[in-house]
């Protein structure tokens, strides 16, 4: 965790001090253009207090969770009810709650690697981290390094898809063949393991590519979902937490029962009013994913020219490459003094790659090409014996 609070701060510092103003920040997916009109208009049109009770104590709201219930049936072709949502403060919420749903102390969750930074939530909910690499050339799950990773301490595996960084959307196949690897370690194992299902941005993705819930394959699934990213607001926090309906009824029951007086002893953990009575109108509110694929398109292209190895991104707004010489913190460092900021994969336990934030505006990406052919041309070019 200290690694990514270092870059945080450092970042912040920049932008508090003006020394970003100049130069090309792609580093996370924070907007660079104003508000979308839709969000702007959902939280106008609830602000002006319509009782006296309108921004007193909100837990999951009904009205809420109806809409996300309505919206997960028709997405995911699942059977979702009301009950089966915990309106949360974003994706963050949505994980915090999740670990304390299902594990206990000293348990052990596996995540996935590059991935998220879900390590040091595990660890402040008193659980153990336990990394299982993704496929080193597609980043696809690894269903031998995963089932490596399981021990009679597993209680979660996490899967992220469309996964942060890699932009990678992982098909029913796959998914099929983790239900039944976990089906068999919980059997064998005689305690029951879980998915964690990770899908802020499960309505990103390009080329008419599908999306698959683990929870239409495997009942012991619980999602998270954020609509920070669908929005371009990380800022308002707004998510949920929802449970497969594939569940047996008896867990099913006793989760529904367990989200309120969970969420209210981790910290009230439920979205501000003016958030939740917004859902509905924000429903149909989304970035323009045309937008991104040009950029998207336009950054492959012309960083493929240059020789450097991408992985064509399925979904998210996030480019992944390979640094060139295989050093992120060097090629970060090397982009930084030319006024262009990536994040490096050491910050997602992947030291040799890099990641771009493509929410960053055309004109931005534009600027930053220039610096990227200059790092890839150096780091090309022969050394040169200094006595001939």
């Amino acid at each position: 965790m200290s690694a990514l609070t270092a870059f945080f701060t450092a970042r912040a510092d920049q932008v508090r001090t003006g020394q970003a103003d100049d130069g090309v920040d792609l580093t996370f997916g924070d907007p660079h253009e104003l508000p979308l009109p839709g969000l702007v208009a959902a939280l106008e049109a609830h602000l002006r207090p319509r009782s006296v009770d309108w921004f007193a104590y909100k837990a999951s709201e009904e009205p809420a969770r109806a809409v996300v219930a309505a919206a997960l049936r028709e997405e995911l072709g699942l059977a979702f009810e009301p009950a089966d949502v915990a309106m949360t403060q974003g994706a963050f919420g949505a994980i915090a709650l999740a670990l304390r749903l299902v594990a206990d102390a000293g348990e052990e969750v596996v995540i996935p690697a590059p991935g998220w930074f879900y390590a040091p939530m595990i660890r402040v909910a008193d659980l153990v981290p336990v990394s299982a690499a993704l496929e080193a050339e597609t980043f696809d799950l690894d269903l031998v390094a995963i089932e490596r990773a399981l021990t009679p301490r597993t209680r979660v595996v996490v899967v992220n898809s469309p996964a942060n960084p890699t932009g990678r959307v992982y098909p029913r196949r796959q998914l099929e063949a983790l239900a039944e690897l976990l089906e068999d370690a919980s059997r064998r194992l005689g305690r029951r393991i879980w998915i964690l299902s990770d899908e802020p941005y499960r309505r990103i993705r390009f080329d008419g590519v599908a999306f698959v819930s683990p929870a239409a394959c495997y009942p012991w699934t619980l999602i998270d979902y954020s609509y920070g990213k669908v929005l371009l607001a990380p800022g308002q926090r707004l998510g949920y937490l929802a449970l497969s309906p594939l569940l047996p009824d008896a867990q099913r029951e006793a989760l529904r029962a367990a989200f309120f007086p969970t969420q209210m002893a981790i910290g009230w953990g439920f979205p501000d009013a003016l958030m939740q009575y917004a859902v509905p109108d924000l429903e149909d509110v989304s970035i323009d994913l045309a937008a991104l694929a040009r950029r998207r398109d336009r950054m492959v292209a012309a960083l493929g020219a240059w020789g450097y190895r991408l992985t064509r991104p399925e979904g998210t707004f996030y480019l992944w490459g390979a640094a060139p010489g295989g050093d992120a913190l060097g090629f970060a460092a090397a982009l930084a003094a030319r006024g262009v900021q990536v994040m490096p994969g050491t910050l997602f336990g992947w030291p040799g790659h890099f990641r771009i934030c493509l929410t960053a505006t055309m004109e931005m990406l534009e600027r930053a090409l220039p610096a990227f052919e200059e790092v890839a041309a150096g780091a090309a070019a022969p050394d040169v014996d200094a006595h001939g």
